[in-house]
């Protein structure tokens, strides 16, 4: 299939004028803020501030609305990072090396980076998508029980490359997840399991206040059991930008993650969340 230069072209011009950046500025720091708010995710940040949007052209509208789901999923890192809380589900990973370098006093060293690496990935992202969409599209869609079921296998063989030391333990928190996954409707049957008769259970547990719960929570417990020495986090943000070295020493791993984000997010019902534990695995290995 031929490449219509001229239409992308024209698109571009359309996207890059003084309204349409300004929109984009807008939503990306009312992302920022969402995302960095535990318990609200970069859909719920969409739909919360989707009335703003009303009374303005559709370009503007969806470009401020993509600002806000783009903002959101990097805002997720930042409360990640600075209080073990992963903002969005997609932050999950993040805490896992972010959180201990806060607490060696590398804060702004891994917002920094945390912060080029969502410019990098969403480049990289929007060329793939501008350049490969129908290629890419047309894998997704032929994605079928099989290779769901490929999927979930490779995801759960992730445990062992984010266990560390203690594979035991890993494969303890699989089990308990798994455990976790049964309770609400059946996916094959449609017979509610372990709900106890609430009618809250029926679609399983909320994902978000789950993650709270599991690393908030645990912090919190964790803080009390020691002595009465508050540990503080050294929180400087002396680093806004990463630096070469870092961004020469990741950028493998920038280009090898921005890659399986963008195929995994085009596969229905996969999400930045399952994307970025697949690629935190794989840079583990």
């Amino acid at each position: 299939m031929e490449f219509n230069w001229e239409l992308m072209l024209s698109s571009y011009g359309a996207v890059f004028t003084p309204n349409i950046l300004l929109m984009i500025v807008i939503g990306t720091t009312a992302g920022i803020v969402i995302g960095a708010l535990p318990g609200l995710t970069a859909t719920m940040g969409v739909a919360l501030l989707l009335p703003l949007t009303f009374g303005r052209p559709p370009l503007e509208g969806l470009s401020m609305l993509m600002g806000i789901y783009c903002g959101a999923m990097y805002g997720g890192a930042i409360s990640a990072i600075l209080i073990r809380t992963p903002g969005t589900p997609a932050a999950a990973a993040t805490v896992l090396e972010g959180y201990p370098m806060a607490k060696r006093g590398e804060a702004g060293r891994a917002m920094a980076m945390a912060l080029f690496a969502s410019f990098f990935g969403g480049v990289v992202g929007a060329l793939i998508m501008t350049f490969a969409s129908p290629f890419v599209s047309s894998v997704a869609l032929e994605f079928g029980p099989v290779e769901y079921f490929g999927l979930a296998i490779f995801g759960l063989s992730v445990i062992i490359s984010i266990s560390g030391r203690s594979l035991i333990k890993g494969m303890m928190s699989a089990f308990f997840g798994l455990l976790i996954c049964t309770i609400g409707f059946d996916p094959i049957s449609g017979y509610p399991r372990y709900t106890f008769g609430m009618m809250e259970m029926m679609e399983g547990p909320p994902f978000i206040p789950t993650l709270i719960g599991l690393f908030a929570v645990s912090e919190v417990f964790n803080e009390v059991q020691k002595s009465n020495q508050l540990i503080q986090i050294k929180a400087k943000l002396d680093q806004y930008l990463p630096s070469w070295a870092d961004i020469k020493y990741c950028f493998r791993e920038l280009c090898r993650s921005s890659i399986i984000g963008t195929i995994i997010g085009a596969i229905p019902g996969a999400g930045g969340d399952i994307a970025a534990l697949i690629s935190y695995g794989a840079a583990k290995r």
